[in-house]
């Protein structure tokens, strides 16, 4: 637990004590001169409730704007920090675009490539920094999108990845209108995810679209039935032997919840099927 968490706990718990002190004290005095029967109970009570509910918002108020303060303020770094850092970056991509056009030298050459594709992974974080930020506040903009777009620009991810695996789309020109940077990361874990668990033998990834409904279906071995309930909790790895950290399908999953995307596994003799009804994002 941070230190922040501790502070808010820390005081919530001073001041709901400080409150119900005064209360139980208010009401002490209450009843020494009214007494407490059925007539009069209600005029004790409730006057009782008001002055705690007032008693414990003014010092909650009060107490607790300094914490909030300092979020506020550490959010609004945060977001003009990761905005300046888009210059260099920008800068960078743009003079490695034109230094291209001039350089013949096979090994000058290939050093640019490298400093081009970092100057790529920079931008894409600094991307999904800002996109994170404003996931958490609630600012994500809905864009009109494409799924066979989508899914095609995902599958190019993984062609250094993929090795023998067969990937395979037949998808119609179905227009979407969603968070375009959160569904570009569910239908990459989903791919990602259909490659590291497929057969060794022929593997396959085979993605349609049919009546709103999205499949992903990836050759192998059938998903156990106990897993089907766990298999989208943060960390679950049915393989601990794959790389990762087995967070790809609780995204997946928090994404779909959010966005009313609902989701399930079919599980057939020859793999697993995973399927997302889209209806509430189709573009109408």
């Amino acid at each position: 637990m941070n230190s922040k968490k501790k502070d808010f706990i820390i005081s919530i718990s001073i001041i709901f004590t400080f409150t119900l002190i005064i209360v139980l004290y208010v009401n002490y005095v209450l009843i020494s001169l009214f007494g407490l029967n059925q007539e009069n109970f209600i005029y004790v009570i409730i006057p009782l409730l008001f002055l705690a509910l007032i008693i414990f918002l003014s010092f909650t108020s009060s107490i607790l704007k300094p914490l909030f303060t300092s979020d506020d303020n550490l959010q609004k770094n945060i977001k003009e920090t990761i905005h300046e850092l888009n210059i260099p970056v920008s800068t960078i991509k743009m003079n490695t675009q034109l230094l291209e056009k001039n350089i013949t030298d096979e090994k000058s050459l290939k050093r640019l490539l490298r400093i081009k594709q970092a100057s790529n992974n920079l931008l894409k974080l600094y991307e999904d920094m800002e996109y994170n930020i404003k996931k958490e506040i609630d600012k994500i903009e809905l864009q009109e999108c494409f799924l066979d777009e989508m899914v095609s620009n995902s599958i190019i991810k993984f062609d250094d990845i993929k090795k023998d695996t067969l990937i395979k789309a037949t998808l119609p020109n179905v227009a979407l209108l969603t968070d375009i940077n959160g569904f570009e990361k569910v239908i990459d874990n989903l791919i990602s995810n259909a490659i590291k668990y497929n057969s060794k033998e022929k593997p396959l990834v085979d993605i349609t679209y049919e009546n709103n409904i999205l499949s992903i279906f990836n050759k192998g071995e059938k998903i156990d039935t106990k897993n089907l309930f766990i298999i989208f909790d943060r960390y679950y790895q049915s393989d601990s032997t794959n790389h990762g950290f087995g967070i790809g399908l609780n995204i997946v999953k928090e994404f779909c919840d959010k966005n009313k995307i609902i989701i399930k596994i079919d599980t057939i003799s020859n793999g697993n099927i995973f399927k997302l009804n889209l209806e509430n994002i189709l573009l109408k």
